[in-house]
């Protein structure tokens, strides 16, 4: 039986809030045990919530789109923007992204996790060159997470083993470019605009399945560096190829330079034995820089290799960047919020008597457990919060209760009647006549 290594915990799986269940799954689950008429109010139940977070949560990516539009890396070109928004603007974009983030069960990884994932490498054997003095403030959020058996090569690739380490199911990455005030270097300008990096912009970026070793993979215009293996694998031949060539020129060199300024017109004559000789030094010379370009064209062969290897990792775990990636989250937060109120009604509804939030918080965790597999843990006062903010709440001192289905579509009905109130709906143009 192979041995499986276990790389060093990074403390990122305790049990979280993530419920990791579609919400269709879940609704036919809770209605799994009532009856046809039951079960179709408790359908209508689910849609109003659905339907009134839906709006609400509109309203949230409207307000993160405006918020993001100057820091949008695809703004159309030319459009200008002034340091003094962007600035102002800034912190006010990350307060609406983490707050949609955590409201979405997102989690963001700590600096020292981070720093500690740059230094492992289990799935991609690649040496990299982060370009952190480009960027002026990185963050990394995190939902969902596994251990999993990966093939590792050692002993420059002629043995594998087998390495559990960490997975993590969805990785959002937020990346902030240095504005142009604080760009010191032509360098850095150059690269930027070669990677068409507007000074300024945020990137974000939605993957799957990352191995948090692999993270460092994640950034953009990483550069791969060789390592110390591949020089040597590259130096070595260089040099027993090279230095006998450069031994039988140094015996013909002088008479190559002899006959060519003779034939330059400088001064001296040319003897044919000084011709084969200067022929021989120009056949090696030509012999040199055939080798020097084989040994750089094998150079580039590895950088391309390692390049695509990166390429190919994250390409296909890529979900979506940017703006989209606004519509995901948005979405993301607006399920979870649904998921919670769905389940703490649910519950609540089933219990014979008012129960207490303890009680209520265990059962919904032991019924995820049993029925979908999911160890996780219930955000219970979120849930109450939500129950309460539609109405569907009832506290007897410290147990907690909800009206039976018939009342609670009745006080949706008021909530989703809330939602437009008459005063508030703009005037209709009087048909003509």
């Amino acid at each position: 039986m192979p041995i499986v290594e276990k790389e060093p915990d990074s403390g990122a799986f305790a049990r979280e809030r993530f419920i990791p269940v579609r919400k269709s799954d879940l609704l036919g689950a809770l209605s799994a045990g009532l009856s046809a008429a039951e079960a179709d109010k408790f359908r209508r139940l689910a849609r109003l919530i659905g339907a009134i977070y839906h709006y609400d949560y509109f309203d949230r990516l409207e307000a993160l789109r405006n918020d993001y539009y100057h820091f949008n890396p695809d703004l159309p070109r030319g459009a200008a923007v002034d340091p003094a928004t962007l600035a102002r603007a800034h912190d006010e974009l990350v307060a609406t992204l983490t707050g949609a983030l955590t409201t979405a069960d997102f989690v963001e990884l700590p600096a020292d996790e981070v720093a500690r994932a740059h230094k492992e490498r289990h799935v991609l054997k690649v040496e990299i060159a982060l370009p952190t003095e480009d960027f002026r403030e990185v963050r990394f959020f995190r939902r969902g997470h596994h251990r999993e058996t990966v093939e590792a090569a050692t002993w420059f690739g002629l043995r594998k083993r087998k390495v559990e380490v960490d997975v993590y199911d969805q990785l959002v990455l937020m990346v902030m470019v240095k504005p142009a005030d604080e760009i010191r270097s032509e360098r850095l300008a150059r690269r930027l605009a070669r990677s068409r990096l507007r000074p300024g912009a945020i990137l974000i970026k939605q993957f799957r399945d990352v191995v948090r070793s692999d993270l460092a993979m994640l950034f953009p215009d990483v550069r791969v560096v060789l390592s110390p293996f591949d020089m040597f694998a590259l130096g070595a031949p260089a040099l027993a190829g090279g230095i006998p060539i450069i031994l039988k020129l140094l015996s013909t060199i002088f008479v190559f330079f002899a006959v060519a300024s003779v034939y330059l017109g400088f001064s001296g004559t040319v003897h044919d034995d000084d011709m084969k000789t200067a022929l021989a030094a120009l056949s090696g010379l030509v012999a040199l820089g055939g080798f020097l370009m084989r040994q750089w064209l094998k150079y580039k062969h590895q950088s391309l290799k390692y390049h695509k290897e990166i390429s190919d990792h994250v390409y296909f775990r890529n979900i979506s960047n940017n703006a989209g990636v606004l519509e995901s989250i948005i979405g993301a937060a607006e399920e979870q919020e649904c998921k919670e109120a769905l389940l703490a009604y649910s519950f609540l509804a089933a219990a014979a008597a008012p129960i207490g939030r303890r009680e209520l918080e265990g059962r919904i965790e032991e019924w995820l457990s049993k029925t979908f597999a999911v160890s996780a843990t219930f955000d219970i006062n979120a849930a109450l919060a939500k129950l309460e903010r539609l109405g569907l709440l009832r506290r007897e001192g410290d147990k907690l209760a909800v009206p039976p289905l018939d009342a609670a579509l009745q006080a949706l009905d008021r909530a989703w009647a809330d939602v437009f109130p008459a005063a508030n709906v703009p005037a209709t143009c009087s048909a003509s006549s």
